[in-house]
């Protein structure tokens, strides 16, 4: 396949696609067969500090290849790298510390009844994970991002199916990762890399692959979830499809801050052309002046935007025709009309509705998510016309409220009557919750959450976060086991 430049749709360097079933099977048996070298968790954590290692030396490499084939640009796309090497540093320390094995001894009773035997139970990996690597972030949720390094933490081999957009991106990764791993004594087919549609199909089916992450479209992510539960022996897949990531603005907000919120609102839905998974896609915004107030600010703000490029052309002909769909519904108007900037360019904008329309049907388009930088406000005149439309929306990634009542740091603020019962609302939408911010960014932390109900993901997991592990582990108990026996972690 072809490596190809979106700024100008002309292409690059060619990569070799995985050429059969016997090659993509070879993969995986030996993904399978470096099992029990990725026991030695010193040798684990090791090769995650080996690869991020290796990628900070190889930065300027790594910036301009993925830059060429996704036309991010090298500020975006060296935070991303920051970001990857630290998330691969911050499963290191997971595995060094241990937790994450779950730990769990009952000692003999015989008061009990039945009397209670030694019982003692930990996590072990579940085996070959399939990693389906992102469009939108080359690094971070591709070859060396967030499911390869919990996977490896968790004492799995990886994998990977590059995605399409950056198969040399994904090549000069997985080339770093595979040295990594000789560094830290380990088999390099820890991480192994195939290319091209079909290679991503017969992945999801081989026998051998014990679990499956992805991060795409509803479409593309259903259909391998669908097979991963027909196979003969079902697999959990644990995949990020899609997301609306809605916003309520109650009017105590509007009132204080309006054009705050609008300005706000406009950073984060055209942060890198609206290309992320968390973009705010749809607001309920109040109906009355304070309203206009804030969708004013935002127009003004997203107006201010320059046209720009999107990941690969068939993403920017499907936003222009998204656009246009949702532009053409009845009551919808677009302050800032959203479309074609150019020849290889989109324009951000605005479309926005009165709320009451949404649950009479007709509108479906508005409730799913459109990729790229658009956003959708729907003006509610009403506590119950903004109730009505909660209960149409789909899950999500996160969910944000914006209100008066204070800040996360301990601000204090004017009280909202309403921001109790919107957040218990919205709490049901989705993985993470805001108050007061916006959903672009997501931090690597221990109490991180990227995940959501259906469509925004397939199982109520995270992808992001210290318990990212805990995907590709399962839980066994050892009952009356002699202490020889048992693995290290689980002696007296």
């Amino acid at each position: 396949m072809w490596s190809v430049d979106p700024r100008t749709g002309k292409q690059r360097e060619q990569v070799a696609v995985t050429a059969d079933g016997e090659e993509l099977d070879r993969a995986v048996r030996a993904a399978h067969a470096t099992l029990g070298a990725l026991a030695d968790r010193p040798a684990r954590a090791l090769l995650l500090r080996t690869a991020a290692d290796l990628l900070d030396e190889a930065r300027d490499a790594v910036v301009e290849a993925a830059d060429a084939e996704t036309a991010l640009g090298p500020v975006r796309l060296t935070g991303e790298l920051a970001r990857t090497t630290a998330q691969l540093r911050f499963f290191a320390d997971i595995v060094d510390e241990g937790a994450f094995l779950g730990v769990r001894i009952s000692r003999p009773d015989p008061a009990t009844t039945p009397p209670t035997p030694d019982l003692r139970r930990m996590r072990i990996p579940l085996g070959v994970v399939a990693v389906y690597a992102a469009s939108n972030f080359p690094l971070a949720f591709s070859v060396p991002g967030g499911d390869t390094a919990s996977a490896l933490a968790a004492g799995c081999p990886v994998v990977v199916k590059a995605h399409p957009d950056h198969p040399a991106t994904s090549e000069l990764c997985a080339a770093l990762l595979r040295r990594a791993a000789a560094r830290a004594g380990l088999p390099t087919d820890v991480v192994s890399l195939v290319h091209g549609f079909d290679a991503g199909v017969e992945l999801i089916r081989h026998p051998l692959v014990a679990a499956a992450g992805f991060t795409g479209s509803v479409r593309g992510g259903r259909a391998l979830f669908d097979a991963a539960a027909a196979r003969p022996v079902p697999i959990p897949f644990h995949g990020e499809l899609g997301s609306l990531n809605p916003v309520v603005v109650t009017e105590a907000a509007a009132e204080a801050r309006a054009e705050e919120l609008g300005a706000g609102l406009a950073a984060s839905m055209t942060q890198g052309q609206g290309q992320f998974c968390t973009k705010p896609g749809f607001v309920l915004a109040p109906a009355g002046p304070a309203g206009d107030r804030f969708v004013a600010a935002l127009t003004a703000a997203v107006s201010e935007t320059e046209p720009g490029v999107m990941l690969d052309h068939r993403m920017r002909d499907a936003f222009v025709d998204g656009v246009r769909e949702r532009a053409a519904l009845p009551g919808v108007t677009a302050p800032v009309t959203p479309g074609a900037g150019g020849e290889h360019t989109v324009s951000a904008g605005v479309l926005t509705l009165a709320a009451g329309l949404l649950p009479q049907g007709g509108h479906a388009a508005l409730l799913e998510e459109c990729f790229g930088p658009v956003t959708v406000v729907a003006r509610y005149a009403s506590r119950e016309e903004l109730d009505a439309v909660l209960a149409l929306l789909p899950g999500n990634l996160t969910a944000t409220l914006q209100t008066t009542d204070g800040t996360a740091d301990g601000t204090e603020g004017a009280a909202d009557p309403d921001a109790a019962d919107l957040l218990a609302r919205l709490t049901p939408l989705a993985g993470r919750i805001l108050v007061n911010g916006w959903p672009t960014g997501v931090a690597v932390a221990d109490a991180q959450h990227h995940g959501g109900p259906y469509p925004a993901t397939t199982s109520p997991y995270t992808s992001v976060g210290g318990t990212a592990v805990d995907r590709w582990l399962r839980p066994v108990t050892y009952q009356s086991t002699p202490q020889a026996l048992l693995p290290p972690e689980l002696r007296d």
